[in-house]
């Protein structure tokens, strides 16, 4: 899938420059999902520090809480993008948001999708990160790639998303929103 052609099936997102909602309950967060423009193109993730106190060593796309000084979602999740791996908000063509995802652990995430070129520099925070990876669009467009999973936690079941990775579980939120992206990519203009 060439820029143009991407471009056009995400043109109907709403506006990534939104000012936050009220999260009721739930913790507001903002996720960046980096669409690298490489051939072909990729979605950057990232597997979190095993050393943090929330969500530790899990996959997850560069973002986190939205702070009061944060302006918007957009500017949240280029905020952490930029303290979690060195992303220059100035890199990033932003395009807008796919859906809030409200997660079991009480945060609403806003996922604000942009455009990275391909081989910007990354200087990913050891404290944060352990290790930063690409999801090429061919696995995330294949209908078949993602799987649904049960799994008893806290003597409940749960249902949730797996992207299958050859090096790395990619799972609930993370993989509900590549689900998102993928079918809104896959969908017919």
């Amino acid at each position: 899938m060439d820029e143009a052609r991407l471009c056009a099936r995400l043109a109907s997102l709403p506006a990534a420059t939104l000012p936050p909602t009220d999260p009721g309950p739930l913790i507001a967060a903002a996720v960046l999902v980096p669409i690298i423009l490489s051939r072909p193109p990729g979605i950057l993730l990232t597997k979190r520090s095993p050393s943090l106190p929330r969500h530790a060593g899990q996959v997850s796309f560069p973002g986190g809480r939205i702070e009061a000084a944060d302006p918007s979602p957009a500017a949240a999740a280029l905020r952490e993008s930029a303290e979690e791996l060195g992303i220059d908000p100035a890199r990033v063509l932003l395009l807008g948001c796919l859906p809030d995802y409200a997660t079991g652990t009480g945060f609403r995430i806003t996922p604000v999708v942009g455009l990275l070129p391909a081989g910007l520099p990354l200087a990913p925070s050891p404290r944060e990160v352990a290790a930063v990876f690409e999801l090429p669009f061919p696995r995330l467009l294949d209908p078949a790639v993602p799987e649904r999973r049960r799994a008893r936690r806290n003597g409940a079941w749960r249902e949730f998303w797996v992207w299958p990775h050859p090096e790395h579980e990619i799972w609930g939120a993370t993989a509900a929103i590549l689900l998102g992206l993928a079918e809104l990519l896959r969908s017919e203009s």
